[in-house]
């Protein structure tokens, strides 16, 4: 695939991308009532093995999204009491993030409605193309955190100062 050209399929895939996710935000916030980040996160609290919560840190590594980001989210799932944050046992500075069981009872509310939301997103979707589409994406993950720019294509994409004009 041609990855210097602006336009393009590359161009295209990304778009798509970023359509989908908005797409996914606005239908979540929507059909369930609570933002997609939200929904993330009760996900993640909810794995098995994370009864005792995860740090925060590792909530914005595994979630992908940043600390300011998550630290809103949480307020308004701390005021919902659907999370709470407690002192890391290791670490007086960090914090720990917990469902609480009324988030618990929450979530596994919201698994028929979840389910229902999969079935009909994935609906014009076989087996086989979601499997693939998992792997593709999978792929794209991995290789886009490997993204380095060096320096100097770095400042090519950044706006002028008044300096320069």
């Amino acid at each position: 695939m041609l990855v210097n050209e602006s336009g393009g399929i590359p161009n295209r895939l990304f778009f798509r991308l970023f359509q989908t996710g908005n797409i996914l935000q606005r239908q979540v916030q929507n059909e369930m009532g609570i933002s997609a980040v939200q929904w993330a996160v009760l996900g993640a609290l909810s794995r098995e093995g994370f009864e005792a919560g995860t740090s925060f840190n590792q909530l914005t590594e595994y979630l992908y999204v940043s600390r300011q980001n998550l630290d809103g989210v949480l307020k308004r799932m701390e005021r919902d009491q659907h999370v709470v944050r407690l002192p890391h046992p290791d670490d007086r500075r960090a914090r720990m993030v917990k469902l609480t069981d009324k988030g618990r009872a929450y979530w596994d509310g919201l698994q028929d409605t979840i389910c229902q939301f999969y079935r009909q997103a994935l609906e014009g979707t076989s087996f086989d193309d979601g499997v693939s589409l998992l792997h593709l994406l999978k792929k794209l993950q991995s290789d886009m955190s490997k993204i380095s720019l060096d320096r100097e294509t770095r400042a090519t994409v950044r706006e002028p100062t008044k300096e320069s004009t």
